[in-house]
Order: C-alpha cells, then sequence, then structure tokens
C-alpha cells in the first residue's frame, strides 16, 4: 500500500502528517510528491526518509499543478506494483486515522472515495462559502454527468492498482476540483465499483489553501464540456435503440 501526499509549501505540516499515517497504518509506504516547494519541505521529507524506509520523495522541479503530482505519484507506485494507492492531503484535512475503514471498504471496491456528503460524513471549521462551493460543485457534477456520486471532487481515496491501470491516467490533465472529477468519472464510465466512505474533513491550521479562482473556473468548464458530451452519447445511443441499432 502506498499514499500519495502532494506537497507545495508544507513545511509547517507534512511531517506530522507522515507520523500520523505511519502511526494509523503501519504497514504503509508514503511517497511525498514534491513540486521544489520554496519552504524547505522536500528537505524535511528527505531528513524523515533517511530514517524511515517506509517513506519516500519524489522531487519535481517545480510546480506543476495537483492532477500532475498525482499522475506523476502514481505512475511511481504502480511502477512498483504497490497493489492499494491511496491520495490525501498534506494539510490535515484528511485524517489518517480515518485509513483502516477506506482500507477495510477497498476489499469490496476498486475505488473507495472519503466523503463528506453522505450520511455520517461531515466538515468542520470550513467557511460557509467554502461549504457552498464545494457542495455546488458536486451537484453541478452529479447533473452534468448523471451521476449519483454524493462527493465526487474529494481528495481522500483508495484506488485499486489494478483500476488505476484500466483508467489511463497519464491524459489526466486536469487540476484541483477536476481531477478529482476526472478520475472518479473514468471509474463509473468504466464499470469500476465505487464506493463511498462517510469521513470528517477537518479545515487546516496551519498554511495555506492552494485553492484559487482558477480552479474552479477549469472545473465548471470542463464539467460543462464533458456533461455535454455525455448527453449527446446518451442521445445517440438512444435513436439507435429506435432505429433498430442503426445510429
Amino acid at each position: 500500500m502506498l499514499v500519495v501526499i502532494p506537497t507545495y509549501n508544507e513545511a509547517l505540516t507534512i511531517a506530522k502528517a507522515i507520523d500520523r499515517t505511519r502511526s494509523a497504518v503501519p504497514h504503509a509506504h508514503v511517497l511525498v510528491v514534491d513540486d521544489a516547494s520554496p519552504d524547505g519541505t522536500g528537505a524535511i521529507v528527505d531528513e524523515i526518509a533517511e530514517l524511515d524506509d517506509h517513506v519516500h520523495v519524489l522531487h519535481r522541479a517545480g510546480k506543476q499543478g495537483l492532477g500532475a503530482a498525482y499522475v506523476a505519484g502514481f505512475g511511481w507506485g504502480l511502477g512498483r506494483d504497490y497493489e492499494l494507492l491511496v491520495e490525501m492531503d498534506a494539510d490535515g484535512s484528511h485524517q489518517p486515522e480515518e485509513l483502516p475503514r477506506l482500507l477495510h471498504a477497498a476489499e469490496q471496491a476498486d475505488l473507495v472515495l472519503g466523503s463528506r456528503y453522505v450520511p455520517g460524513g461531515r466538515v468542520v471549521n470550513w467557511p460557509w462559502r467554502r461549504e457552498a462551493l464545494s457542495r455546488l460543485g458536486n451537484t453541478y457534477t452529479r447533473l452534468a454527468l448523471g451521476t449519483t456520486l454524493r462527493d465526487a471532487t474529494g481528495g481522500f481515496r483508495v484506488f485499486r492498482g489494478d483500476a488505476l491501470r484500466q483508467l489511463d491516467v497519464d491524459t489526466v490533465a486536469s487540476q484541483g476540483y477536476c481531477f478529482q472529477v476526472d478520475l472518479a468519472w473514468r471509474a463509473v464510465r468504466a464499470g469500476l465499483r465505487v464506493i463511498e466512505v462517510p469521513i470528517t474533513f477537518v479545515e487546516r491550521e496551519q498554511g495555506e489553501s492552494k485553492m484559487d479562482g482558477t480552479i474552479v473556473r477549469e472545473a465548471f468548464l470542463r464539467l460543462t464540456q464533458w456533461g455535454a458530451a455525455h448527453r449527446v452519447r446518451q442521445l445517440r445511443a438512444l435513436v439507435g435503440r429506435r432505429n433498430g441499432g442503426q445510429p
């Protein structure tokens, strides 16, 4: 099992995130994908990795975005034949202590989504505007793509390695919210088993959020494009059935 943690300027939080993860799931390996953080995050993890052979660092040349960091981390893990790959933030918003429940669910699924918006899930200390934006984004995702997923934008999730290989993650160019939706949507379309497990999401106490208007705009535009393409495919399939199988 490999926990992939992307970082950019997370010097205040990364050591604690690694320690909590190693305590919660002692057999897990942790890969920090650092985008040349100016605050020395990568150097901190290098020091930890020297003392713990379950901790690894993938240094990248500069800030290239969340999606690209996860793609690089997944590629690193799949190349080393990890069976389970986990997405998790470094800022403390995802609780490593909840990982065992997600891993248990992965015994019956190809993708497990840590969900804030299913019964039992909750958000703690988030500004109401951020929560409203998140809920609106998930509602729009369901309407545009016709999915039943309650939290397609969340970033605390477990993939089976074989499932990730089917999703052709190297072709994913999306970032932020949109990256998470892209992978979940690919899994649904591929017919993979997707389960949502309730989690408690806690607003970060240290450091700064990387969310900005560019990421939100990208998500809205891409979701609209994907939704339109999805509806066109549905319409063509309906017409084809009415014409006796002829498109």
